[in-house]
């Protein structure tokens, strides 16, 4: 049976569900190496502030026994240059891209989106779909901890950022229990879509009781964070069901990925996965075809929120 793989995220159709997740493959084309880009829904490239961004002291990536615990600290050559450098390699792939952006402050959220909204008014940046707000960050400004665990201050930020000429999707932490109503204030405040879940909060020691990651703690990621990654995009569906989801966590295979979409979530993105396989994306998106010719659905759109079989 032919599968139909648009999907719709707000007002944006991709022309696949999977997309790579931002922080897992690289600031540009990097897997273009190993796939074409063009026949994922998006490459969602990592986090960019408004200043370039040195990350973390290492090590930062350590692998366990189902994922990994990373610490990287969003290191990245700022917005500005991340536009001249890679932008142009983006396009020549023919991939649509999605920006991450994220700040220290409401106003270096605000000077991010700016800048952004500056470039994207100049000619080439077409195929730039959407901007990802990543709201899990620090807020090192008023000392209130995660953005993302603040409603207000989420509201703020998307809010700031309604200045770019793109639709808006506030990527969410699941270490919260206000998930869903951190939610329901960024939807309010401007956001088309959310993103569930970032990394979730952990610490790893040696066997002499060092931090194994050179910042201390870090962010769990991987196979063991998808029932947490589940949870949260059926919790938040239920709550707010015309609010479009795009999940994200564990996603290993085309049934993980369709575990998402059952849950509520309008497409996914496939992130940890890559560290192992840099074709995991792409191999993930045939996957998720065949599983969904298996469970009777002719279209990946129609399994969204569908608990049962589907049908022609």
């Amino acid at each position: 049976m032919a599968v139909d793989t648009r999907v719709r995220v707000g007002s944006i159709e991709l022309s696949h569900a999977v997309m790579t997740a931002s922080g897992t493959s690289g600031h540009g084309a990097e897997l273009g190496a190993y796939f074409d880009l063009s026949r994922i829904g998006a490459v969602v490239v990592k986090s960019l502030s408004v200043m370039p961004w040195a990350g973390n002291p290492a090590p930062r990536l350590h692998p366990l026994s189902h994922g990994m615990i990373n610490a990287v600290g969003l290191q990245g050559p700022g917005m500005a240059a991340w536009f001249d450098e890679h932008l142009h390699v983006l396009a020549r792939h023919g991939a649509r891209t999605v920006v991450s952006l994220w700040g220290r402050s409401v106003e270096e959220y605000r000077q991010a989106a700016e800048v952004m909204a500056e470039r994207l008014s100049r000619p080439g940046a077409d195929h730039i779909v959407a901007v990802e707000i990543n709201l899990s960050c620090p807020n090192l400004e008023e000392r209130r901890g995660i953005f993302a665990h603040d409603a207000d201050l989420s509201a703020d930020v998307v809010a700031r950022c309604q200045v770019i000429d793109r639709p808006v999707w506030a990527k969410l932490s699941p270490n919260t229990d206000r998930l869903v109503e951190v939610a329901g204030a960024v939807r309010a405040a401007g956001a088309e879509a959310v993103t569930l879940v970032n990394t979730v909060v952990g610490l790893v020691l040696d066997d002499e009781g060092v931090p194994v990651l050179g910042n201390g703690g870090g962010g769990l990621s991987g196979p063991m964070v998808h029932p947490v990654a589940l949870r949260a995009v059926a919790d938040v569906r239920a709550a707010d069901p015309d609010l479009p989801i795009i999940g994200v966590g564990g996603v290993t295979s085309g049934a993980a990925a369709g575990a998402l979409l059952r849950a509520g979530a309008s497409a996914v993105q496939v992130g940890t996965a890559t560290f192992v396989d840099p074709r995991a994306p792409m191999s993930i998106a045939d996957e998720l075809v065949v599983w969904a010719a298996d469970q009777g659905f002719s279209r990946l759109r129609d399994i969204t929120g569908r608990r049962g079989r589907g049908s022609n």
